[in-house]
């Protein structure tokens, strides 16, 4: 008999607080994020689209090339570049991140987000110098 009503409290408390969780993430809204002006390539992350069009990144052999990712999705995403090594992990919104894409080598490399990888996917073009 105890153990039962303990079981029932016990869920019921975690329905509770999983409730308050999800009602204060609703009614709070995030503090928006410093990334302005940078030097580089802004890629917004927003409405399942890098920067609405998922564009190419052209970057140069040896010339490391700074990219921001920025969040401002309520949806969590990612960017990842598998041949390049580069991985954000999840970004909430407002959540940004920074990086450099660099290569020895020309080539097409693809990033996307693994969480919406039919609609968030691209191209980086790394070319040669001259």
């Amino acid at each position: 008999m105890w153990r039962n009503n303990i079981i029932a409290i016990v869920a019921i408390t975690f329905t509770v607080v999983g409730a308050l969780w999800g009602i204060g993430n609703l009614l709070s809204t995030p503090e928006e994020s410093a990334v302005k002006n940078i030097e580089g390539v802004l890629l917004i992350a927003e409405n399942d689209a890098f920067n609405k069009t998922n564009p190419d990144i052209h970057a140069k052999v040896d010339i490391p090339k700074k990219v921001s990712i920025l969040n401002k999705d309520v949806r969590r995403h990612d960017f990842i570049v598998d041949e390049l090594n580069i991985n954000t992990a999840y970004l909430s919104t407002e959540q940004s991140f920074t990086t450099a894409i660099a290569s020895r080598v020309p080539g097409t490399f693809e990033y996307y987000c693994s969480l919406h990888p039919d609609t968030m996917r691209g191209k980086i073009l790394i070319e040669e110098n001259g």
